[in-house]
């Protein structure tokens, strides 16, 4: 059996992979993964843990009272009040996605039980770490099913978006009163 070139470069190549392998014999290895970063002080490790959320983790239920109407140190990045206020008023639609950080709620398509033949959306926008009436904004989307089955996109009646941003900032209004009277 004749020994090709080929063959002369696998073997090569293979007996270059084992001197690195070999190599790494002699460097040391930790038994576990240190639980914390050493400190500046005297080399010592520290038992403070740290995480992306702060101090306070991840915490979008905050009942803080803070008299700026922020709902206390948050570490969502909108209005407490309002987000939890969007939530409870439009509670009987199915949620499509919500987001606490960027202050952006999306439902799903809703059909109320004494009209099937209409459904509407809502997106609510929270806009402002403040409770203002300026901080939010809906948007809501109206379909009606035509004669050939299919959902055909309507136009909503005047004012329902600026009644359901008022029934949001009523509630969000009543959460902070009661949020203060703790």
């Amino acid at each position: 059996m004749a020994v090709t070139g080929k063959d002369q470069l696998r073997f090569a190549a293979l007996a270059g992979a084992l001197a690195l392998l070999a190599g790494c014999g002699g460097v040391p290895t930790e038994a576990s993964y240190p639980r914390s970063v050493p400190g500046q002080s005297g080399g010592s490790y520290q038992t403070e843990r740290q995480t992306i959320f702060g101090d306070g983790g991840l915490n979008i239920l905050d009942t803080g009272k803070a008299s700026d109407g922020t709902g206390g140190a948050s570490p969502i990045g909108v209005n407490s009040f309002l987000w939890r206020a969007s939530l409870d008023t439009i509670s009987f639609m199915p949620l499509a996605s919500a987001d606490p950080f960027g202050g952006v709620i999306i439902t799903d398509w809703y059909s109320a039980p004494e009209t099937p033949a209409e459904r509407m959306k809502l997106t609510v926008y929270i806009l402002d770490r403040q409770l203002r009436a300026d901080g939010l904004r809906v948007a809501a989307f109206k379909q009606r099913r035509d004669e050939t089955g299919a959902w055909v996109d309507m136009a909503l009646e005047p004012g329902v978006t600026t009644r359901i941003e008022d029934a949001i900032l009523t509630r969000a209004r009543q959460l902070r009163v009661v949020s203060t009277a703790r």
